[in-house]
């Protein structure tokens, strides 16, 4: 047991620890459960329990929170439509945003894969200095897709 200035008080039995906590006017807290014997603490319950939230909403403002975005083109995609597309690439990036690439192939237009595959490239050259493949372009059925991540 471990008295509310923190100093160890030693092994004693529950009613003890019960009434010692009643004469500071506060709660007997298992802090330790899983110790041999168990640890336990005097204190104010409510403001350890405050403490405990407080502590959990500051581990929350910590964590990066990001999104998937996708971008879909076609192999036939015009260069002015690229490079708007590419820029709204790197609007996300800097957002802090992974991108989704797709270039979507309808009919037979999954003959002009490779046509894909240098649209693809030529996305990876022009967001280098901001992104960084993620996963490398491959077929999903008649889609071929990228990821990219900020650096």
């Amino acid at each position: 047991m471990i008295d509310p200035d923190g100093k160890q008080i030693g092994i004693i039995a529950t009613k003890e620890a019960l009434a010692t906590a009643a004469d500071f006017d506060l709660d007997l807290v298992e802090v330790s459960p899983t110790a041999n014997p168990p640890v336990c603490k005097i204190m104010d319950y409510g403001r350890y329990r405050y403490e405990q939230t407080k502590k959990k909403q500051e581990a929350k403002k910590k964590q990066s929170t990001f999104q998937v975005k996708e971008i879909k083109i076609r192999p036939k995609t015009g260069e002015h439509d690229l490079q708007v597309k590419i820029s709204h690439i790197k609007k996300f990036i800097g957002r802090k945003d992974k991108v989704k690439v797709s270039v979507l192939f309808r009919g037979r237009e999954i003959t002009l894969s490779q046509l894909g595959m240098d649209l693809l490239e030529k996305i990876i050259e022009e967001t280098e200095e901001l992104a960084a493949v993620e996963q490398s372009p491959k077929f999903e059925g008649r889609t071929l897709v990228m990821v990219l991540s900020p650096k």
